[in-house]
């Protein structure tokens, strides 16, 4: 408590001699311009929840973020009382960059029936059944997975998730950034850009390509309209921790999120990658920088929230679990699930402090995603009783018909062939 103390009391300070000296407030009785200050949201708005998976480089590192997420599905479940419940149903916006844009994608596009095409169990297991069905199950002896490949086409595995979604077809909005090669520049693709415009709008299939594309081998799509071109190479190289631009997308997006002024209004869940060591040579420097990147907006985002990061923040990570030196060397996709989880779970992050740098969380992961699992459903049934949206979606003028029915099936196939195989 005294550490807390202090790390509020410190923010505080920092945040007064921030206003005074860095971005000085002038009273209107002053000659300088006055910069009138952001309207306060009512005390009975809610936080906006936002969910954040990195992108590795390889699709291996997609199963540590589904482990994480079905761990906290499961909670979510048994707190809410509901079986059917998803991660959808409990965030407000999904940010996911390379193999986290493909998992971002699978949880927040709408099926045939409205809910999402899959849960964050169905999604792990299906990650698993492909990786047996292409080379046997299990992962090579370097630390790469049999994965490799998979995500890098818009057709074939893409093409039976996906069908012919696009960004319009998503339940809640979602952010999937590539780089572009053609403008030289990272690319966010958006729903709220997509419900404003066809330029926007691309095939969901195609989107998971392009962020999950290699420096040497770029997807080019275009928009629905075709009046947009896009050739891009993988998220984890434009922005591999695609936390901060979720948080500036809420921040800024009012019409959507009229009452989110602050950190203190938002509730980030930021998953990980596993901080594969097995590369080399060039595939090693753009790890190296990829996982730089990602952990400074980590320290970055963990800095803002200040005190309020106990309840408002939380990273999940499990360093070096794919590397040569502890990859899981089984082929039974039960015992592997287990061995990912009990890693993963068990696992002590190292967290950034306010003006202390860092240390070793207290809390495992596992009791960090339970602990915010109740956060969460604290905020779900905060907003039942409210009269006030804290979230208000751009809705499509005239939407289009979703095609991605035969996920639904491919994922129960997926699931049984998973178990029976087990």
């Amino acid at each position: 408590m005294a550490f807390l103390d202090g790390d509020k009391l410190s923010y505080e300070i920092f945040s007064i001699l921030e206003s005074k000296f860095l971005f000085p407030l002038y009273t209107s009785g002053s000659t300088s311009p006055c910069t009138p200050p952001a309207p306060l949201p009512p005390a009975s708005a809610g936080r906006v929840r936002i969910l954040s998976i990195d992108g590795g480089g390889s699709p291996s590192e997609g199963l540590l973020a589904a482990a994480a997420l079905a761990r906290m599905e499961s909670a979510l479940r048994r707190g809410a009382g509901d079986p059917s419940a998803c991660v959808a149903d409990f965030f407000d916006v999904a940010a996911g960059s390379g193999v986290g844009g493909v998992l971002a994608a699978m949880l927040f596009t709408r099926g045939h029936d409205g809910r999402p095409l899959f849960s964050a169990d169905d999604a792990l297991r299906l990650l698993l059944a492909e990786s047996r069905r292409r080379r046997g199950g299990g992962f090579a002896s370097d630390g790469r997975t049999i994965l490799r490949g998979m995500f890098r086409r818009s057709g074939g595995l893409f093409r039976r998730l996906f069908g012919d979604s696009t960004l319009r077809d998503t339940l809640k909005p979602v952010l999937i950034p590539c780089f572009d090669l053609t403008t030289g520049a990272s690319f966010v693709f958006s729903r709220a850009d997509a419900v404003e415009a066809d330029a926007y709008d691309f095939l969901i299939r195609e989107v998971c390509a392009a962020t999950c594309a290699n420096a040497g081998a770029a997807v080019e799509l275009r928009s629905l309209d075709g009046r947009t071109r896009v050739a891009a190479v993988g998220g984890g190289v434009a922005l591999a921790n695609p936390a901060a631009a979720a948080i500036t997308h809420v921040l800024n997006n009012k019409q959507e999120f009229p009452f989110a002024v602050g950190v203190e209004d938002l509730m980030v869940v930021s998953l990980g990658t596993s901080g594969c060591k097995a590369a080399s040579g060039t595939a090693e420097l753009v790890r190296i920088a990829g996982e730089g990147a990602s952990d400074m907006v980590d320290q970055a985002v963990s800095m803002a929230f200040g005190h309020n990061r106990a309840n408002n923040y939380i990273r999940i990570q499990a360093n070096g679990f794919m590397s040569g030196n502890c990859t899981p060397k089984m082929t039974n996709c039960s015992k592997l699930m287990e061995g990912i989880e009990n890693v993963l779970l068990s696992h002590r992050n190292v967290e950034s402090l306010l003006f202390r740098g860092k240390k070793i969380s207290e809390q495992t992961n596992a009791e960090k995603l339970e602990r915010f699992a109740e956060e969460l459903i604290k905020e779900e049934k905060k907003r039942k009783k409210n009269s006030i949206p804290t979230v208000v979606l751009k809705q499509v003028m005239s939407p289009r018909t979703s095609s991605a029915t035969t996920a639904t099936t491919f994922t129960t196939m997926t699931t049984t062939s998973t178990v029976s195989s087990s």
